[in-house]
């Protein structure tokens, strides 16, 4: 299996407003042909650095690519310092000046001398060219090895790895097929889910998996290999299916798909509608409900009702509900769902209510403290959590944890049924 690198170029790289995406697309691109990416590195506009990073980078894997640094200005130095990591000269193509006057004149000026400066190529290596830009790519082999130089646009780069390095790649990667998938995973922490999982995986020679932990849930990364397609796929499918008969419903999705939606999936299946009040979470509920495309088939309504007298008027919730029991309780938090039931129409409703801070917990109550509601027409319920971390964090998993509620009862539902 071939193992790459990409070194990304450039000192806006190091800054916070700038970030590589470019990698990101790399990365996706050589997974599929079984190449796999053990390093990326950002290097500044440091010559030392850069001829470092890249020499070191060819004694360790089999395709090294680079974007950025190719245009024609002095911090532009990823040709020169190619050329040097790997022992070779720079060798200047007339013909790549001349199409470069040429294009300048097609958009109606002279071209700059110091642009002369693109038109030098590694010795040896294979011009890549670039019809969306002023930069040509160069592809060295170095033994069995491949060096990429990339420009740093994605709308360049892009397009010049697809149509001139990824054949080659996947013709020197040899009958290597990936099959990847996610599976998304609440109500378990990460270590919860290896210990769980750890038995099925590790007896797969040929499947890599990653655990990673979100703000709000666990995603199981799996990565199988094989000679085809079809074998790779059994793999995938296999483990899937295992991971479901041991961690269930907790498995919310197995293609990667948000929490919300797979509920709009499930809410259309059933021909239900649904409808939100929320308080702490101000929205956001509502918000993930409507970025789902088609939403409109099921979500009828929200409302926040952040204050008390929001709650009384917009939900008519009985004020001595809330002098008895507080804003923040399971009464309340069932009487806005049913409030929010009646009003709207919806087959479900689901409500939330509670402290997400900095400021406003008791040691009873602490920050932290959610109450999530829920009705339909057999009547309401309730559950309470108390969730760590700022109030970003408080909000977005009492969000996560309100559409996992109603998942999981109209799961329970249609098992009753």
């Amino acid at each position: 299996m071939l193992t790459a690198e990409i070194i990304a170029i450039g000192s806006e790289l190091l800054t916070p407003e700038k970030t590589d995406t470019n990698s990101l697309w790399l990365t996706g691109r050589l997974n599929e042909i079984g190449v796999e990416v053990k390093l990326k590195t950002i290097v500044g506009d440091d010559a030392a650095r850069l001829e470092e990073a890249i020499a070191d980078a060819v004694k360790r894997s089999d395709v090294i690519i680079t974007t950025g640094g190719l245009g024609p200005t002095e911090d532009d130095i990823t040709r020169r310092c190619s050329a040097n990591a790997i022992g070779r000269e720079l060798v200047y193509h007339e013909e790549l000046e001349a199409h470069l006057r040429e294009r300048f004149r097609l958009w109606g000026r002279e071209m700059p001398e110091i642009n002369k400066r693109q038109a030098y190529v590694i010795d040896g290596a294979e011009i890549l060219p670039n019809p969306n830009g002023s930069a040509v790519g160069m592809l060295a082999k170095i033994d069995e090895k491949f060096l990429a130089v990339l420009p740093g646009p994605p709308r360049e780069n892009q397009p010049m790895f697809d149509n001139y390095v990824f054949a080659k790649l996947k013709e020197s990667a040899g009958n290597v097929i990936v099959k990847r998938r996610v599976l998304r995973v609440t109500g378990y922490g990460e270590s919860a889910v290896d210990e769980l999982i750890a038995p099925i995986y590790t007896s797969y020679q040929n499947l890599d998996t990653s655990i990673l932990f979100t703000k709000s849930e666990i995603e199981v990364h799996l990565a199988a290999r094989a000679d085809s397609d079809g074998k790779a796929s059994v793999v995938v499918e296999e483990v899937t299916k295992k991971i479901l008969d041991v961690l269930g419903d907790a498995v919310f999705s197995t293609d990667n798909e948000t929490m919300e939606q797979v509920l709009g999936k499930i809410l259309t299946k059933r021909g239900l509608t649904i409808s939100t009040a929320e308080s702490c979470t101000g929205g956001l509920i509502s918000r993930r409900l409507t970025e789902v495309p088609g939403s409109s088939k099921y979500f009828l309504e929200g409302v926040v009702s952040y204050s008390n007298e929001a709650k009384i008027r917009l939900l008519n919730i009985p004020s001595k509900t809330i002098e008895m029991h507080g804003a923040v309780s399971a009464e309340t938090a069932e009487a806005m769902a049913k409030g929010m039931r009646e009003v709207s129409g919806s087959d479900v409703a689901l409500s939330v209510t509670g402290i997400a801070g900095p400021d406003g917990g008791t040691p009873e109550k602490p920050v932290g403290t959610v109450f999530i509601g829920y009705s339909d027409t057999h009547g309401e319920m309730s559950r309470k959590f108390l969730f760590p971390g700022d109030r970003y964090l408080i909000r977005w998993r009492s969000s996560q944890a309100a559409l996992d509620y109603v998942r999981r009862r109209l799961l329970a539902a249609a098992k009753n049924a």
